[in-house]
């Protein structure tokens, strides 16, 4: 059976690329980052101390965020 993907599991997915999971998705939502302009204001340290953030969602955003020539503020 599929699993349901609702706003409280998954919130603002819409908002981030396919692929970051629901875990993390519920950190950033708990951190207050919303879009990934939201993203442009934390640093990498501080994404990857988010519970629930993982390598992978973490490197899915830093790509995503290159791709339109914008990344995460530096250290």
């Amino acid at each position: 059976m599929a699993s349901k993907q609702t706003e409280a599991t998954h919130p603002n997915r819409a908002a981030f690329p396919a692929g970051v999971g629901g875990p993390a998705l519920r950190a950033l939502h708990a951190a207050g980052v919303r879009s990934m302009a939201d993203l442009e204001t934390r640093t990498e340290a501080e994404l990857r101390a988010l519970h629930g953030m993982g390598p992978r969602a973490l490197g899915i955003l830093r790509d995503a965020l290159a791709a339109s020539g914008r990344r995460l503020r530096g250290p």
